[in-house]
């Protein structure tokens, strides 16, 4: 079908039409945008799903200017913020998880704004159907959509109208950020002064109707939508609000759900009204998210995982147990962008992969688990019960080969009856990022807080830190959204695959690719020795699968049907 865009008709036309059988009017723009679909409208006009003639039909989106109150005095403010809105996404459009702005141009007298097709469903639908979000989904919100937002306000750009139907998750997994048509640039101080009130009542902050917006502005709002996806519960017609306490002006959301203290925290920083109150910045709600030492000393538990199937832990014997993490099923892009500073080639390119769910070990192996499982009957090979450079029974096992690591899976399947083996690349990549895409599931950047590695040797023009040169303890640092530890830094973990020079006709689904051409196999997620470039998420290395060292050691994973 072809929609017609003449606001007084909407007709849909049969496929291929160029003039409204109706009303006569034209309906494709620019010669090249054909729409098909009406999608629906807002205060600043009307949205279409299209398709681009010119590039094989390619999918797009048609905005058009359509203010409400057209012949107001308020139409010249709102054509501003209509130009304004195309000018943000030129701007902001390279940014992977905004959609790109591919024209903007007159016809007939009325201004179109076109845009990347993002195929999925935003968080109001999503929350319609699957219903409440519980805290490990609401975790890989805020880890994914901060990064998001540091980059608009590094841009000097406030977005203010975060809210459920303008995060929008596509069909692969990730998030985008839409709807830049009330968004405002700042000046070159913090706060910005703003000639209109803009923002949807219930997410936008008290600052905001005072004409005042701030970049935690946005992360007031963020948070109003992160309790609203949790709770359930929003605005009534009326203008009430269940989550507020209109009489002592403050949020009562907390008596709706328990979430852990250290979300509870966060939230709760993020909601503050006095603007200085709360975290300054995106990246300082990503630190304290993952960071103990940032919130005050508030404990922060394990996360949970939102999956059918549940953690478990194996006792190995002799009071030695092995914990396994369920890890949920989903698709990701495997790999980093073109755009993720200093990456390497043999990370690209990217490409979609749907990974079925699955346990992992919550830490890597240890050297009480290891000297066990050495003890116990042979399969194939013999194993050194203390191969460590560094001794801690709590340290991880290092100085084992990929053929060590495979009679440990062995020996240990053969006694529980389950079948253990080492992650696929793709699988530990999945649980690595625990739904986030930026270079760290802790965001752009890492600090030797959070992660060991050589401090040395920052990340992207970040801060030196401590240098340990030996591995520590697992689990003394932040876990994931996943609950898993030390994915980043302490030593390289070997993988069931044979390394491949990059992903060039890489398969689309989780198991490991096994050529056996050469000696050498996968190691993944950096260690102690090395600088904070190697322990991004997508970072990948070979070593000879005979070879040991002090710096690479492993964790098992179990298929999710045994």
């Amino acid at each position: 079908m072809s929609q017609c865009l003449n606001p007084d008709c909407l007709y849909e036309n049969p496929q291929g039409t160029s003039f409204c059988q109706r009303c006569g009017n034209k309906i494709i723009l620019d010669d090249r945008y054909l729409p098909i679909k009406f999608i629906g409208e807002g205060g600043f006009g009307r949205t279409f799903q299209a398709v681009d003639v010119k590039r094989l039909n390619t999918p797009c989106v048609i905005k058009q200017f359509l203010p409400q109150q057209a012949g107001s005095a308020s139409l010249p403010k709102a054509t501003e913020l209509f130009q304004q809105e195309a000018q943000r996404l030129q701007e902001l459009g390279k940014h992977p998880q905004i959609p790109d702005l591919l024209a903007f141009f007159s016809q007939d007298s009325r201004l179109y704004l076109i845009q990347e097709f993002i195929d999925g469903q935003n968080l109001l639908e999503e929350l319609k159907t699957q219903g409440k979000f519980n805290e490990s989904q609401i975790k890989i919100i805020l880890t994914e959509l901060l990064p998001i937002l540091q980059f608009i306000h590094d841009n000097k750009v406030i977005h203010r109208d975060i809210k459920p139907e303008n995060i929008l998750r596509c069909k692969n997994g990730n998030l985008f950020l839409i709807d830049f048509g009330v968004s405002k640039e700042t000046s070159s101080s913090i706060v910005t002064k703003i000639g209109t009130i803009t923002g949807t009542p219930g997410y936008a902050p008290p600052e905001q109707f005072r004409g005042m917006v701030y970049p935690s502005s946005d992360l007031y709002s963020l948070a109003v939508t992160c309790v609203r996806l949790l709770t359930g519960h929003f605005q009534n017609a009326d203008g009430s609000d269940p989550l507020f306490d209109t009489i002592n002006m403050e949020w009562t959301w907390q008596k709706y759900l328990s979430l852990s203290q250290e979300l509870t925290y966060v939230l709760e920083t993020m909601l503050q009204d006095i603007p200085k109150k709360r975290y300054h910045s995106a990246q300082e709600v990503l630190a304290a998210l993952n960071n103990p030492k940032i919130q005050k000393s508030v404990v922060i538990p394990p996360p949970q995982p939102s999956n059918s199937h549940k953690s478990f832990t194996e006792d190995l014997g002799n009071g030695v147990l092995l914990e396994m993490i369920a890890i949920p099923g989903g698709t990701f892009l495997m790999g980093s962008s073109k755009n993720e500073p200093k990456r390497y080639d043999s990370e690209s390119p990217q490409h979609r992969i749907t990974i079925q769910p699955f346990y992992m070990g919550k830490f890597t192996v240890t050297q009480a688990q290891w000297e066990r499982v050495a003890k116990s009957p042979q399969v194939k090979d013999k194993l050194q019960p203390n191969p460590s450079s560094f001794s801690g029974k709590n340290r991880p096992v290092e100085c084992v080969s990929w053929l060590d690591a495979q009679e440990f899976c062995a020996r240990i399947s053969k006694s529980t009856g389950k079948k253990y083996r080492l992650p696929s690349e793709a699988e530990w990549e999945y649980a690595c990022r625990a739904g986030t895409t930026t270079p760290f599931y802790f965001g752009d950047n890492i600090t030797t807080d959070l992660v060991n590695y050589d401090g040395n040797y920052p990340y992207n023009s970040g801060a030196k830190g401590k240098y340990r040169q030996q591995t520590t303890d697992v689990g003394i640092f932040p876990p994931n959204a996943f609950g898993l530890y030390d994915m980043h830094g302490n030593v390289w973990e070997w993988c069931e695959d044979d390394w491949q020079e990059n992903y060039i006709n890489a398969p689309t689904e989780a198991s490991a690719s096994i050529n056996r051409s050469g000696s050498g196999n996968i190691l993944r997620g950096g260690s102690w020795n090395n600088g904070a470039r190697h322990c991004r998420s997508a970072s990948r290395d070979s070593y000879a699968r005979v070879n040991r060292s002090n710096y690479v050691g492993f964790r098992v994973v179990v298929s999710s049907s045994t």
